[in-house]
């Protein structure tokens, strides 16, 4: 009677060894279950709106910067247009002055700009006076002055290209907002 006890005892501890094995490896599947479960869950990073909400919180945003924009060209205009007249101003001095330097009358001075004796002030003018060293020191302040506001001016004109063509490029870009 021992014999078939004791088949049945081998067996039982076959089956517990087998369930003791399974258990482990239920137990190590398992055991992670709680990361998993972090790391398979799903996170919504963007919110879907209707088409309609889109387009007021569109409109609203226009209806936003438009202003603000219109009034920046207006400001880059008016800036350009006085840049312009201040330009216009500058180059009628630069002929007035040109036009005092070169004349040629009997009572006054007469600086001549491309005669080499004056810009030394050794010689005389082709029919006027010997420069004197105070009239000397006045031409060559001028002088210094144009070739300074005449450099004053390329640089402002520069900037306010380079101002303009980067708001056309920042109105470029979102033009399509504003074609209602």
């Amino acid at each position: 009677m021992a014999s078939p006890l004791e088949g049945c005892v081998a067996s039982l501890r076959n089956s517990m060894q087998l369930l003791d094995g399974t258990i482990s490896i239920l137990d190590s599947g398992v055991n992670d279950f709680p990361r998993l479960a972090k790391v398979l869950q799903t996170t919504r990073h963007f919110e879907l709106i209707s088409e309609p909400d889109l387009q007021a919180a569109q409109s609203a945003l226009l209806s936003e910067i438009r202003p603000e924009v219109e009034n920046l060209l207006q400001r880059v205009h008016n800036y350009l247009d006085k840049l312009e007249r201040r330009e216009q101003s500058l180059i009628a001095k630069c002929d007035l002055n040109e036009g005092r330097l070169s004349r040629d009358s009997t009572g006054e001075t007469a600086f001549r700009p491309n005669s080499r004796t004056n810009r030394r002030g050794t010689g005389a003018t082709e029919g006027g006076k010997p420069m004197s060293a105070l009239q000397e020191i006045k031409y060559k302040q001028l002088r210094a002055k144009k070739e300074r506001l005449s450099y004053a001016v390329g640089t402002l004109e520069l900037q306010a290209k380079q101002r303009e063509r980067q708001l056309r490029m920042s109105m470029a870009a979102p033009q399509h907002f504003f074609d209602d």
